[in-house]
């Protein structure tokens, strides 16, 4: 087949999308999803938010008994579409071959809203705001429109996390760098992203769930004629915390044991941190490098040992540790803009007796929270120094906030020693980049009877501060 011909190919397959009728429902569904601007018909891949990939060639790279693998060439790499006689859609994938230091690299499709009228996430399936809305509306930022109700259209109200994805309906732009530190990062020759899988139905979810199903049995692909693909190892082991608890939950098993099957070969490091929980009280790390993984073999670590703090030595904690604000006041789904107007100047939370929720998931406004409590004479005899620890889940600039205990000031926390990251002005209530500080608290400062730790907003952004996760001090 010619060039000519595989483009003929393809713009007949993309135009059966654009024409197939929808479901009773409306709704069409793709296992890979992309996103639904305003009437257009086409396929984009780009990086770092430019349509910048120029494909000058297409041809058949390698073809199978009931499948083609279909190269669009372009200086800087190779979309591959691999397309099989009994698929209602296609494969694609990437090879790089000459990108340069890149922070994201994105397919997006445009499709007719005539068409597809519906978004789905595994947290939202609804209609998609109509389109006479945008005209009738101020953009207030990027993506985000606000009606004359004092309402918001945003494409960040369909996020989701990684780890909670299943299938998408045709609304959400393909995991990026959004809601992550934007570091641009260099891409080894011949690194492959992908595959992954846009397909289509007639709206059925019963029958994008079981086609989901089916594609993780056969994960890792083979028909995927990549030797670094292939090769493929795993590693196993036992995680318990060094007061004698199991590492339980997310990651691992209850008694702390878990493995990661189909894993790339090649050398790793293991991080292993709290999802709350049981172990909410947990805030160090678990690391360990110089892990190898070998074709076909799976490494046992045996049992690894996880140092923790000493929970005895607590003197207060206010959220649970999971690097999420989740527990406090608007924390967690769903995703929502401009919720941080929500929170208040001021607070005071009282040790004791406020509740988790009393706390606000975002600290925005001009003002200072205050966390009271109150410290023994023996105490302070006992253990003089303290350490205080403040986990943000996420930090929008140019928001300063000002920390203190008992009017002692530690430092700032600002743009000037923070990177920002876009969770909280894109409709994040739950986590963006994580952040851990910690101060030492010097004999003197803690008081007997009642104590005082402040945070003072002193420059307000609209939509944007600090989100935050927990606030721990102890003794050291």
């Amino acid at each position: 087949m010619t060039a000519l011909g595989l483009l003929v190919t393809i713009s007949g397959m993309l135009h059966k999308v654009r024409s197939t009728r929808q479901s009773s429902s409306g709704r069409v569904y793709l296992e890979q999803i992309l996103s639904v601007p305003p009437s257009a018909t086409t396929l984009v891949m780009s990086t770092d938010g430019e349509s910048n990939l120029r494909y000058t060639n297409a041809t058949i790279a390698a073809r199978g008994t009931h499948f083609i693998d279909v190269s669009f060439t372009a200086p800087a790499g190779d979309l591959r579409w691999v397309i099989f006689d009994d698929l209602s859609g296609a494969y694609q994938y990437f090879v790089n071959r000459a990108l340069p230091n890149i922070s994201i690299l994105r397919t997006l499709w445009r499709l007719a809203p005539e068409h597809f009228t519906h978004g789905r996430t595994h947290l939202k399936d609804e209609p998609l705001p109509d389109f006479d809305l945008y005209a009738k509306s101020t953009n207030v930022q990027d993506e985000t429109w606000q009606l004359a109700d004092g309402s918001y259209i945003t494409k960040y109200d369909w996020s989701n996390a990684v780890r909670d994805r299943d299938f998408y309906g045709l609304n959400v732009v393909q995991d990026t760098s959004h809601f992550r530190v934007g570091q641009k990062t260099t891409q080894p020759v011949g690194k492959v992203w992908g595959p992954w899988l846009w397909y289509l139905n007639n709206g059925s979810i019963p029958d994008v769930e079981k086609k989901r199903a089916k594609e993780l049995k056969h994960f890792p692909y083979k028909w995927l004629d990549n030797s670094a693909y292939r090769k493929r190892g795993g590693i196993e082991g036992t995680l318990l915390l060094s007061d004698g608890r199991p590492a339980s939950k997310a990651g691992t098993n209850d008694k702390g044991r878990f493995s990661f099957d189909d894993v790339r070969t090649g050398s790793y490091g293991l991080i292993a941190y709290s999802n709350g929980s049981k172990l909410a009280d947990v805030y160090t790390n678990f690391t360990k490098s110089g892990i190898t993984v070998t074709k076909d073999k799976t490494l046992n670590l045996g049992r690894l040992k996880w140092n923790v703090a000493d929970r005895d030595k607590r003197i207060f904690q206010v959220g649970d540790f999971d690097k999420k604000a989740l527990g406090f006041k608007n924390g967690g789904l769903p995703y929502q803009h401009g919720v941080t107007e929500d929170s208040p100047a001021n607070l005071t939370f009282v040790v004791g007796k406020s509740k988790t929720a009393d706390w606000y998931y975002a600290s925005s406004a001009i003002g200072k929270w205050t966390i009271e409590f109150e410290v023994s004479a023996a105490e302070i005899a006992a253990n003089k120094t303290a350490i205080l620890s403040v986990s943000l889940a996420g930090y929008s600039q140019s928001g300063a906030l000002n920390v203190d205990v008992n009017g002692q000031d530690y430092g700032t926390l600002s743009k000037d020693n923070l990177t920002s990251d876009p969770a909280l002005y894109r409709s994040g209530k739950t986590s963006g980049e994580w952040r851990f500080i910690q101060h030492r608290v010097e004999p003197g400062v803690l008081v007997e009877g009642v104590n005082r730790v402040g945070f003072s907003v002193t420059r307000y952004t609209k939509w944007r501060g600090f989100l935050l996760d927990s606030i721990i001090l102890e003794w050291e």
